[in-house]
């Protein structure tokens, strides 16, 4: 299967137009193929979870019955991204598939949509928020080689529990943002191509070759989002993640969750005896 589609420019150069639809399908198969691949993973491999150490340490940790996770401005936000995001991929890819509509209006207006609330993120997430949370730091480094040692039945320490964001919440994170910018940024390039209102339209700007290796690049970026939006809403909405799922919309988690996933010490929350540190990680997106 060819990964792009080529044409003749009207000066006999051969260049890219887009990719080919093909990998669409390809996208929903790589995130199908995750969905089953981690399931039998938790049923036949992951061991079972410590409640004695759960216990333990509840008895020690003097925390709300409510532990806040997420402000309502990072609710909306996330909402906000999630419409905008869902809304491209249904109007970029359904034409694909055979349904005809006026996609491009609603597709350009999504994607500025998603521009808008992204660089609303950065800002709040930068001057607001704990800005490190969602980055991965040597304890998660190293409780993922240790995680790897002992799956491969190698002897090992026991990993930490999770600071406020899994390790693989964290990748996850940097998969988004390295497509998020890919399609942003094409995306407004590209809306020169179109009429908008916002922008004068101007096909010219650039040569054939550099629309088409920007169209290839957009459209890369959009099946990988087909794959990471199956990924996410499968891992939303397993049993034993569910309640950071509802954390998402109600902002709390309950003190039991909080204290079977997560450190105390990393992610310390109102009303614990942790460092001032995670006080303010609490308060984070």
């Amino acid at each position: 299967m060819r990964l792009f589609e080529w044409a003749t420019s009207p000066w006999g150069q051969s260049v890219p137009i887009h990719i080919a639809w093909g990998l669409m399908w390809v996208a929903v198969i790589a995130g199908l193929f995750f969905m089953i691949v981690h399931s039998l993973y938790l049923i036949v491999v992951r061991p079972p979870k410590r409640f004695a150490q759960r216990k333990a340490e509840a008895s020690t940790a003097a925390v709300p019955e409510r532990v806040p996770r997420h402000t309502l401005t990072a609710r909306l936000f996330h909402w906000i991204m999630a419409a905008s995001m869902l809304t491209l991929l249904i109007t970029a890819f359904l034409p694909k598939v055979g349904v005809q509509f006026n996609w491009v209006l609603y597709h350009w207006i999504a994607g500025v949509v998603l521009t808008v609330s992204i660089l609303f993120h950065i800002v709040h997430s930068t001057f607001f928020l704990d800005f490190w949370s969602i980055w991965p730091d040597k304890t998660d480094l190293r409780d993922a080689m240790n995680r790897t040692r002992r799956f491969f039945g190698k002897d090992a320490p026991s990993p930490s529990k999770f600071a406020k964001y899994p390790l693989e919440n964290k990748l996850y994170h940097g998969a988004v943002m390295l497509a998020g910018l890919a399609v942003i940024v094409t995306g407004l390039f590209m809306m020169k191509r179109v009429q908008t209102g916002i922008f004068t339209r101007n096909p010219y700007l650039f040569s054939d070759m550099t629309w088409g290796l920007m169209y290839v690049l957009h459209g890369l970026a959009g099946v990988g989002f087909i794959a990471l939006t199956i990924m996410h809403i499968y891992m939303g909405v397993r049993p034993e993640k569910f309640p950071i799922t509802k954390s998402m919309i109600f902002g709390w988690m309950s003190r039991d969750f909080y204290l079977e996933e997560h450190d105390t010490g990393r992610w310390a929350v109102k009303g614990s005896s942790s460092s001032k540190r995670g006080l303010a990680a609490s308060d984070g997106d």
